[in-house]
């Protein structure tokens, strides 16, 4: 019998054979080192004015000398690149942290559902039922609404509440098959108890799908943060979002097109490139496209 491959050792193979998930994980790890380096990658001060309006690949001079702008100055003068480089650091916060907080509360929701099952089950699925029902985008705005103000966390609360039910509705499938399992029969025969059965038997057995689930979810937070920037509804308007310069630049597409395009192209090809990796683990961990919840 052939000896069991590590995960690490899984997503090595995975990734040499499917260049795809490959090109994905290189992005993607570009995309957080420039958010982790913003002030070191950036060429300026995200909040610094230059000349309004200028044309990408050209330079400006201002009293304090001439300045280089390959993207562009927007209609503030805030250079465009440098102000897309620290949206990526906003954009990495949100995603990173949404997941986690949608991760952790559905995780429970999950677990405890399909491990006791019965009027346990029942309540916490209508809930996520309820939740279900919503799109992400109303259910999150409506959120950021009853806290009465933007900001970071407001919209990091109301996407994770918003993501909540699709990482509980993934992880009850995985335990409703789980805990049958002759493992868990034996765990529960020698005495250990409900907790310990769910954190050292069940879930560690249903990481896989959890995994892909992640890297699925970082995208969609993106777009959503994304999305409700562009609304009015996301940060505040001095915070360098990419959604944010979508909507401002809106206004100056017959004259200024590059204020909304490069932000554009910079959502496009992270969102693609999560989902590439995203595939690719599911191809890895050999995870149906019905087990991984889709929004």
């Amino acid at each position: 019998m052939a000896p069991r491959r590590t995960f690490r050792e899984r997503l090595a193979t995975g990734l040499r054979n499917d260049r795809k998930a490959l090109t994905g994980a290189v992005v993607v790890v570009g995309f957080i080192a420039t958010a982790l380096l913003a002030p070191i990658v950036a060429p300026y001060d995200p909040n610094a004015t230059f000349t309004i309006l200028q044309e990408p690949a050209t330079s400006s001079t201002t009293t304090d000398g001439e300045f280089f702008h390959l993207l562009g100055t927007d209609s503030f003068g805030h250079d465009v690149l440098s102000r897309i480089v620290y949206g990526a650091r906003v954009s990495l916060l949100v995603a990173a942290a949404t997941v986690l907080f949608a991760f952790t509360i559905g995780t429970v929701i999950g677990t405890v559902a399909g491990y006791y099952g019965g009027w346990v089950d029942s309540v916490l699925m209508r809930y996520v039922d309820f939740q279900w029902a919503f799109p992400t985008l109303i259910l999150a705005a409506g959120i950021i609404a009853f806290a009465g103000g933007l900001g970071v966390w407001n919209v990091i609360i109301a996407i994770g509440v918003a993501f909540i039910d699709d990482f509980a509705r993934l992880v009850r499938g995985e335990v409703l098959s789980i805990r049958e399992e002759e493992y868990v029969m034996a765990a529960r025969a020698i005495g250990m108890n409900d907790t310990r059965i769910m954190s050292r038997e069940i879930l560690p057995n249903a990481v896989a799908p959890i995994i892909v689930q992640v890297t699925l979810m970082i995208p969609l937070a993106i777009l959503a943060e994304a999305g409700l920037s562009f609304l009015g509804l996301g940060v505040t308007p001095t915070t360098p979002t990419w959604g944010l310069m979508l909507s401002e630049g809106r206004q100056f597409l017959s004259q200024a097109w590059w204020i909304s395009i490069f932000p554009g192209f910079a959502i496009m090809i992270t969102v693609l490139a999560f989902n590439m990796f995203g595939d690719g683990l599911r191809d890895v961990f050999d995870v149906k496209e019905g087990e991984v919840g889709d929004r």
